[in-house]
């Protein structure tokens, strides 16, 4: 149970470093949500998973070990959440911003292509406001992925 191939330390040492490598690659690829994940996205996450599986535990199949890595990244997870709750800056960098996608009637192409939104969900966004597009004052896609729209008055 507590034989270990690797020290202690060294486990929470890879849970840290797996973790925030990751934090890092999933906040620059983008703001989709879990219930927005297409079906492409959800195979990445699946396979990150995987491929992350052996930098964490470094080969050590041990109980104890799994335990450590387990704690560790709770841990981290509890600790970046108490950060953006806390710290305006820590909120910004880990959570991100609203960003406006459209104005009176418009989207700005250049801004929703770096976005990485597809027309159709801009159609949706646009039912799910039931708002026809010339009745838009305002579009965002917001920190967590959703895109709202803002009708005139």
């Amino acid at each position: 149970m507590f034989d270990m191939d690797l020290a202690w330390w060294e486990f929470i040492v890879r849970g840290a470093v797996v973790y925030l490598a990751l934090l890092l690659m999933v906040r620059v690829s983008g703001r989709r949500t879990v219930g927005q994940f297409t079906p492409f996205d959800l195979l990445v996450v699946m396979l990150l998973s995987e491929a992350v599986s052996n930098s964490l535990s470094g080969g050590d199949n041990s109980l104890s070990g799994g335990l450590i890595i387990a704690a560790t990244l709770i841990a981290l997870n509890t600790a970046v959440a108490w950060l953006s709750a806390n710290s305006k800056r820590a909120s910004v960098m880990l959570d991100g911003t609203a960003v406006l996608i459209g104005r009176d009637g418009q989207f700005f192409d250049k801004v929703v292509k770096r976005c990485r939104i597809t027309e159709s969900d801009l159609e949706q966004s646009l039912r799910s406001a039931d708002c026809k597009r010339e009745d838009m004052e305002c579009a965002f896609l917001e920190a967590d992925g959703e895109i709202t729209i803002q009708k005139k008055k």
